[in-house]
């Protein structure tokens, strides 16, 4: 792009050329609109009225020809303003792209650990706000093991899940019309989604010290109400996702919009454990 535009307005152009030799030769540009002036029937031709004719002319030709160069030097120094903001953030894009390039697993590992952590803190900072009864001495604490737990999920499991499956969509399905799209979004909502899920509450819970018949009895709580939240939420990210975002990409998509189902995930996660004496809400 800073190629073009350099070969665009580096080098003088045509009509530039054509200026610059009107104003190196006014003597001459003045006779020709002379002889123009004195030539057409419809101008009179008198000396002082051609000589009046052509002051107004030339002076009409210097103003336009200033207004035009002021706004091209307008111009070039808006876009030189652009092109100097661009490098940092381009330069962040291309070595990210150039990271997963490189490291696939592990770049897109530590982009899911970093987009988990904060919607972690984001749900306990909700979660603190939205709580009644607090009294002014109550201060925000974060659970920090809680986070570890979510940055190491993101890590060892979401990252490179994502991974894998985005990539063997490509090669199962690797067009990107609509049926194709949709047939991906099925197979998301069924498949991925459901597994992915199931796992996330059992680490989760069993980091958290529960046992076998307790972290069963969490699933049965809390995996129906966050799978119908899941076929709410995932269909249109999934979409965007598959049909218009690059493979290697997606999973920074994917994690971006799995921020706000991770900040409602994370909450869901950190309820209480069944009490197993009493008997599970039908």
């Amino acid at each position: 792009m800073m190629r073009s535009f350099a070969s665009r307005f580096g080098r003088a152009s045509p009509k530039w050329q054509e200026r610059d030799y009107f104003l190196k030769q006014p003597t001459n540009f003045a006779i020709s609109t002379r002889n123009f002036i004195v030539s057409s029937p419809s101008i009179p031709k008198t000396n002082s009225q051609v000589q009046s004719s052509l002051s107004i002319f030339l002076n009409s030709l210097r103003q336009n020809c200033r207004t035009f160069t002021q706004s091209r030097a307008l111009r070039q120094s808006e876009t030189s303003a652009a092109a100097r903001s661009l490098p940092s953030t381009n330069g962040i894009l291309r070595w990210y792209l150039e990271m997963v390039r490189k490291h696939p697993v592990l770049t897109k590992s530590v982009t899911a650990s970093f987009i988990l952590t904060a919607a972690d803190i984001t749900s306990q900072v909700i979660t603190y706000a939205a709580s009644d009864g607090l009294d002014a001495s109550d201060k925000l604490e974060i659970d920090k093991q809680r986070t570890l737990r979510m940055t190491g999920y993101g890590f060892f499991l979401s990252g490179p899940t994502l991974h894998l499956w985005f990539n063997f969509m490509s090669k199962i399905l690797p067009k990107t019309d609509i049926i194709s799209t949709v047939k991906k979004m099925v197979l998301g909502q069924t498949i991925y989604g459901p597994v992915i899920t199931v796992v996330f509450f059992s680490v989760n819970a069993f980091l958290q010290g529960e046992s076998g018949s307790e972290i069963l009895a969490r699933l049965k709580r809390d995996l129906i109400p966050t799978f119908l939240s899941g076929v709410m939420y995932w269909p249109l990210c999934d979409f965007i996702t598959y049909r218009y975002v690059p493979v290697h990409l997606q999973p920074l998509v994917s994690n971006s919009f799995s921020f706000i189902w991770t900040v409602y995930l994370t909450y869901m996660a950190s309820l209480k454990k069944v009490n197993l004496e009493e008997p599970l809400p039908s």
